[in-house]
């Protein structure tokens, strides 16, 4: 087994710097269009084995240190009685937004065995074909919230933030329903054989540093506390979180995902030598010519310094014009840097 991806997420030494890719298994991919022109995505995250297919199909094309299972945030949703559809180019969208504290009370406590039985048949699947570690994962309750209050996604939050400062119980209540159901979640993939687990919060990023502090760190600590207890390594990610990292920090997770905003050297100034960070190239950087892409990777690996547990991915999830053929050619990139190295030159 390749243990890099493991020994950067505990902070320890590896031979070279571990790399994976959020979303690397989708839409940027032939084999993956080729599923979608006959399954719809919920599908495909239903089905055990085309699950399997996904997930492993692009770490064996990519020659990445970590999979991650391929599923939907939304996933655990549907048994708490949530009815959406995910929507090509929009994303989910859900019948019912979720805006009152008796609309919490419709949500139905979640039970991982019993209600989402494909996803450990999925990770057993997984493991039985790759030679790298599985990574499970769930979204964070701000971002999940956010979906079912929204109704969708949204570009300011308007609706999740009005309830947030006109009914905080309300909100709490609907916060706190979430982070028992992603612990719940997380600690099943877990069980089941997933060798580390993200949080993706993605949309926290939207909150000014104050909000997140009082209104959602309390959450995420109990949801982290649940969940360490079971060993495996916990990974926090959010966009736009700059100004949050002084209050991540805190958390106690074992390595804080960073988006591109944010130079890595500045990153590591703040939260210290001994948190291991995972990032950041920004996902449209592959979009340009090789020169331009070896050069960034370089300067990410040059401000990281050599210093043990650091996780090379994107700043977020790979875009779907990106071209495979650059992704592998990235991996096999960083793979050939010495730790520590970077800058020399984007031609070799």
């Amino acid at each position: 087994m390749n243990d890099r991806f493991l020994r950067a997420c505990r902070g320890e030494p590896t031979d070279v710097t571990p790399v994976w890719f959020m979303r690397q298994a989708g839409r940027y991919q032939p084999e993956y269009r080729r599923l979608r022109a006959r399954y719809r995505l919920l599908e495909l995250a239903r089905d055990p084995a085309l699950c399997a297919e996904v997930t492993c199909g692009a770490v064996e094309s990519l020659g990445v240190d970590a999979a991650i299972l391929f599923s939907d945030i939304m996933v655990p949703l549907e048994p708490m009685g949530v009815a959406f559809d995910i929507r090509e180019g929009t994303g989910p969208v859900v019948s019912a937004p979720i805006r009152r504290a008796a609309d919490v009370e419709r949500l139905r406590p979640l039970e991982p065995e019993r209600h989402l039985r494909f996803v450990g048949e999925a990770i057993h699947r997984c493991r039985e074909r790759l030679a790298v570690p599985l990574i499970g994962f769930a979204g964070g309750p701000f971002t999940l919230a956010s979906y079912l209050v929204e109704g969708g996604p949204s570009r300011d939050y308007a609706a999740t933030k009005r309830w947030m400062w006109t009914d905080p119980e309300g909100f709490q209540l609907l916060l706190e329903r979430l982070s028992e159901a992603v612990a719940a979640f997380l600690a099943y993939q877990i069980r089941e054989g997933a060798a580390a687990v993200q949080i993706f919060d993605s949309w926290v990023g939207a909150l000014a540093p104050e909000d997140y502090a009082e209104r959602v760190l309390p959450h995420l600590r109990r949801l982290v506390q649940a969940v360490r207890p079971l060993g495996a390594p916990i990974i926090y990610f959010g966009v736009g979180t700059a100004t949050l990292l002084p209050w991540i920090r805190t958390l106690g997770v074992d390595v804080i995902g960073l988006d591109w905003r944010i130079p890595l050297g500045t990153a590591r100034a703040q939260l210290g030598d001994q948190q291991a960070v995972q990032g950041n190239l920004d996902p449209a950087a592959v979009l340009a010519p090789w020169p331009v892409v070896a050069a960034k990777a370089d300067a990410i690996l040059a401000a990281n310094g050599g210093r043990p547990g650091h996780i090379f991915n994107l700043g977020h999830g790979v875009l779907p014009e990106t071209d495979p053929a650059i992704l592998r050619r990235l991996v096999d990139w960083v793979h050939a840097r010495p730790v520590g190295e970077g800058g020399r030159g984007a031609h070799g």
